[in-house]
């Protein structure tokens, strides 16, 4: 950052909506409170992170007029994305297909508002073109909430599968002291007035996009099709006015 202040160049921090913590209020706005719990959890030690690089970029904004801003993302979801570090649509996916129970943490009844990659690239280069910005932090998600249940069922039907859903505690999952957060809902009202950011993809379309995905890998990974086996370009992934730049 220090380079980029003396070289007057954009900065974009790509942050995450984990910073909210155990917020309460729904949905999250920008200007909200963000309540964490003690550094004894380590849970929150990716969130405390990001807010460290947020406080620094704002700070080269106030004091060295470094356009920088910074966008807090809302599980991003697309196309080969794997379920390493809790990603669900993919892992939950990947057990149907192969007609293993879905496995969902908790009650299931915790809820989350997934994204799809081209929606979240097209609102970063957005936001990043828009110089009015800079100085500021802006929600990029979609607003259509589901229940971990929903969505596994939603899976399960859209991969035809005869998979049955499995619960899991947290403390099996994670451990002793996991704590998780009931809903979590961006406020894009911000992004929208700021730069026009408008989600177009559905959660049915985000399911279907790693269904096919997944779909498509099995195939290609059976013997026969191996020799022939290519990784797919972004291009095939997602429609070309949405790629005008590299997205995070």
């Amino acid at each position: 950052m220090e380079s980029a202040a003396k070289n007057g160049r954009r900065i974009q921090i790509t942050s995450t909506s984990e910073v909210y913590g155990k917020a309460a209020k729904i949905p999250f706005c920008e200007e909200d409170d963000l309540v964490l719990e003690p550094t004894s959890k380590a849970r929150w030690s990716y969130a405390c992170s990001k807010m460290i690089d947020e406080f620094l970029a704002l700070a080269y904004y106030r004091d060295n007029k470094l356009p920088v801003t910074i966008v807090w993302l809302f599980n991003t979801v697309g196309p080969r994305q794997t379920g390493r570090y809790g990603m669900v649509p993919p892992s939950f996916v990947q057990q149907a297909l192969a007609g293993a129970p879905v496995t969902v943490f908790g009650s299931g009844e915790q809820s989350r508002c997934f994204s799809h990659v081209a929606d979240i690239i097209k609102g970063l280069v957005q936001c990043a073109l828009t110089e009015s910005t800079a100085g500021q932090v802006f929600n990029l998600g979609s607003v259509e909430e589901v229940t971990m249940n929903a969505l596994a069922e939603k899976v399960i039907a859209a991969t035809g599968s005869t998979s049955t859903i499995r619960h899991i505690s947290y403390e099996d999952a994670y451990g002793p002291g996991f704590e998780d957060m009931g809903r979590r809902v961006p406020d894009i009202s911000r992004a929208k007035e700021s730069f026009g950011y408008t989600p177009t993809h559905s959660l049915s379309d985000i399911v279907m996009s790693v269904v096919d995905y997944y779909r498509e890998k099995t195939t290609l990974s059976t013997p026969a099709a191996t020799s022939r086996q290519t990784l797919p370009m972004a291009g095939d992934l997602f429609p070309a006015a949405h790629l005008t730049s590299p997205g995070a």
